[in-house]
Formats: structure tokens, C-alpha cells, sequence
């Protein structure tokens, strides 16, 4: 089966969008950003949905170019790295990354803000890259 190019597009662009929002925050200073509980809650929201798209485009190319469905989240990087399809030290960011999800969704009451804050400030170019990979499976 082909990939989806509307479904792709538009994750990318959830990508992209959130990105460039967290990219406003990150400028901050980490004093600043942790002693304003409205832009933590941004960036958490919007990391969220930067995640939550990667991990969908993730999903959409393993099943329908692979033929697999990873059984977590972060095991689906590894799928793409092992296909050649995503650079294994990407794969190994994003995993990372997608563990730091189920953070945000499960136990949000113990998020370290501190964390939040250097992902938006040293990994947002991950999301972006990944992005960019799977745009260009189309």
C-alpha cells in the first residue's frame, strides 16, 4: 500500500507549527521560562503535538511501507532505523523522546519543567528532521 500524502502533509505541518511556537519560548531564559507556569503549559501542550505527529507519520510508514505495528511508541523509531529508512542516531533521539510522551500524557503532575526546557531549547531540530525523512518517502 502507498503512503498517505494528506495524512503526511498535515502531520508534518503539526510539526512544523509547533516547532516554530516552541522555538518563541525557547529564546527565554531557563529562569524565565520556569517561573511562568502559561508558557510551560505551552510548551508542554505543543510538544505533546509535535510528538503525537511524529509518532503518527512513525506508525503510517512502518504499517503501510513495512508492514509492521510496533507494540510502544519508541520502538517504532528503532523499526525505521532498522529499514535504513531514519538515521540510528536519530531513532535513538526519538525514542527518547517519544519515553518523554508518555511522560507528558501519563504523569504530568511529575514533569521536570527544567527537561522541558532543554528539549525545546536542543532537540526541536529531531522533530523537524524526522519531518523532512518522511516528506520525503512521498
Amino acid at each position: 500500500m502507498s503512503l498517505n500524502a494528506e495524512l503526511i502533509r498535515t502531520r508534518c505541518q503539526e510539526i512544523e507549527e509547533s516547532v516554530t511556537r516552541l522555538e518563541k519560548i525557547a529564546i527565554k531564559t531557563k529562569e524565565a521560562f520556569l517561573n511562568d507556569s502559561d508558557e510551560q503549559d505551552i510548551a508542554s501542550y505543543r510538544l505533546l503535538v509535535a510528538i503525537e505527529a511524529a509518532l503518527n507519520l512513525c506508525y503510517h510508514v512502518a504499517a503501510k511501507r513495512l508492514k509492521k505495528v510496533p507494540e510502544e511508541y519508541a520502538e517504532c523509531f528503532a523499526i525505521l532505523s532498522d529499514a535504513g529508512i531514519i538515521p540510528a542516531d536519530l531513532s535513538e533521539r526519538l525514542q527518547k523522546t517519544a519515553r518523554f510522551r508518555n511522560l507528558l500524557v501519563h504523569m504530568y503532575w511529575k514533569i521536570d519543567y527544567g527537561i522541558v526546557y532543554e528539549i525545546i531549547r536542543n532537540n526541536l531540530k529531531d522533530l523537524n528532521y524526522f519531518s523532512e525523512i518522511i516528506a520525503g518517502c512521498l
